[in-house]
Order: structure tokens, then sequence, then C-alpha cells
């Protein structure tokens, strides 16, 4: 049989290991480095990466389109193996739950769906590279990788719940509970946004702020910045929107984000006039955070560490907001 202890202690080791393969994801998408192996599970037909002089010559004779750059496949590389190691933990949780004493039919139901999404989660990461970075299908894989993270987590609190034979539920009145379950879609749709600008390479569209190319809504393609039909078959490393396409989405996302500021900034007071000040200080400070994040990829033309933290940050504030909709009940 298996403790709750052992599964809950096992499960947060899985949420900080999800968020460094979030890390890791961002690292090789900012790097250019998100072909960095052609090919998938290996590298260039290797388990690992090719090292040797000969190995090298073997895997460009391979793959003569894409010459061998070992600055790009090891964040693809170190990357792929955390996600795999991600992979393996979940599916140890949910066999596990199956001998969790007592047993628990909703950690195996949560368990057994996050098996589910790391398989969904694998294959999408084999067709983003045979695809060779599609838009459509990088953002399903970066919210498949938040949606693995926040399941995770919320897997963990339910089992510390259970450890500790309390849920410690938090009161607010009906109305202002409408408030905090309408931040998760609006939140959702911003990450989304955010996502899209990210595998189209608009991060730097605008490179000054609060204006965009010193207007406040510059010219821009908004059709073809939100085409969801991109074809298959070009090499969207790097992106393939022209830059008018590009200035849309990131206007969009911008505008996203202060609306989302000014939602959440509403939501914090909401908390502070129900008396709960933990909620309102966690929720204001990752705000804050990520607003300074933001803020600082544009002003530094997108600093590497900025730019993972912002990512980061975005993964924060979604599962800040999913843990206070699970503790809140009706008073």
């Amino acid at each position: 049989m298996v403790n709750l202890n052992k599964l809950k202690i096992i499960s947060l080791i899985g949420v900080f290991l999800a968020f460094s393969v979030v890390a890791l994801g961002a690292w090789t998408r900012l790097v250019d480095a998100g072909l960095g192996c052609p090919d998938w599970p290996g590298c260039y037909g290797f388990v690992w990466m090719p090292t040797t002089e000969s190995e090298i010559s073997q895997a460009n004779a391979l793959y003569p389109e894409r010459e061998f750059e070992v600055e790009k496949a090891i964040p693809e590389v170190v990357h792929r193996y955390f996600a795999g190691s991600l992979g393996l933990l979940i599916i140890a949780i949910f066999a596990m739950s199956f001998f969790l004493k007592p047993r628990n039919n909703l950690v195996t139901k949560l368990s057994g769906a996050l098996t589910l999404l790391v398989l969904f989660q694998s294959t999408f990461g084999y067709l983003t590279v045979s695809l060779k970075l599609w838009p459509q299908i990088v953002s399903i894989h970066l919210l498949g990788g938040f949606a693995t993270t926040t399941l995770l987590f919320l897997i963990y609190v339910k089992l510390k719940e259970l450890n500790e034979g309390s849920k410690n539920l938090y009161q607010m009145s009906s109305s202002s509970k409408i408030f905090l379950n309408w931040a998760f879609p609006i939140l959702i749709i911003q990450i989304i946004l955010g996502v899209w600008l990210s595998s189209n390479y608009a991060s730097l569209a605008c490179p000054d702020f609060p204006l965009c190319q010193g207007q406040i809504i510059p010219d821009a393609n908004f059709k073809m910045g939100f085409n969801f039909l991109q074809s298959i078959g070009p090499d969207y490393l790097g992106g393939q929107l022209d830059h008018e396409a590009r200035l849309a989405i990131h206007i969009v996302h911008r505008f996203g984000a202060y609306f989302v500021t000014a939602y959440f900034l509403f939501l914090a007071f909401i908390f502070v006039r129900e008396n709960q000040y933990r909620f309102a200080k966690i929720l204001t400070s990752f705000l804050f955070l990520q607003v300074i994040l933001g803020v600082s990829n544009i002003i530094y033309s997108l600093p590497l560490y900025v730019a993972i933290a912002h990512n980061l940050g975005a993964l924060l504030l979604l599962i800040s907001i999913s843990y206070f909709r699970l503790k809140v009940s009706d008073s």
C-alpha cells in the first residue's frame, strides 16, 4: 500500500519538475532551438545527440537540410529528457493512486486524466518537430504544459487535504465568487494570446512601451495575425508572418494584459473586502511581478531569463486562480 504522505511528496516533486519542463520549453523556443533535433524522439538518430566528429558527420549526412548545431541541440535534448522524466513520474503517480491508503477515487481520476494529458503532450511534442514548429501545434503543446503543471498542483493540494484530514475552505459571498470564477476564463484567453504571440515570434513587434511604433494602435493586419489556418509545410522557425500581422498579435496581447491587470486588481480588492488578505497578497504579488517582467521584455528587447520568467509568471497566476477557486466556498 502507498501512504498519503509519500504520494503527496512525489506529487510535489512532480510540480517542481513540471515547472522546470515549462521553463526549459521556453528556453528552447527563445534561443530558436525548437528544431535543434529534426527528428523525434531521438536527436539526429541518436539517443542523446551526436558528440564525436564521425557522429556529427553522420548526422549531417542524414539531415543535410539542417546541419547539426550543438548550441541548438542541447536545449532541445535537455527539454525532452526532463519532459520524459515528468511523464514517467506522472504515470507512476497514477499507478500508485490505486494502492493509496485510504483509497481516493478523485485522486485516481485526476491522475488518470493527467496521464492521458501526458500522452497527448508527447504526441504534440512529436508533431511540433515533424510539422516544423507549425504555430497551431506549438500553441496547443505550450498550453498542454500549463495544464499539466496546474493539474499536478491540484493533485498535490488534494493529497495534502487528505493527509491533514481537512479541506480548510475559505468563505466568500456568492456574488464575490462570481468574479473569482470569471477570472479563470479571462486569464486562459490572455495565456492563449501570449502563446500565440510566442509561437509566431511576435514578442518584439512593438519595441516601445507604452506606445507601439510610436502610436497607440499602429497599422496592423489583424486578419493575418489571427489566421489559425496557416499552411502545413513551411519551416516556421522564426515565424512566417509579415510585420503587420505580428503587430496585430502583439497589440491584442498587450491590450489583453491591460484588461487582465485591471480585472485582477479589482479581484484583489474583492479579496480584501471579503477578509481574504492572503489571497489578495498572493494575487497582487504575482500580478505585479508579471507586469514588470512583461514591460521589461519590451524595454530590454526580450532578455532570455526575463522572457523565461514571464512564461513562469503566467503559470503562477494560472495555478493561483485555480487554487483560489478550489479553496473558496460560498458563505
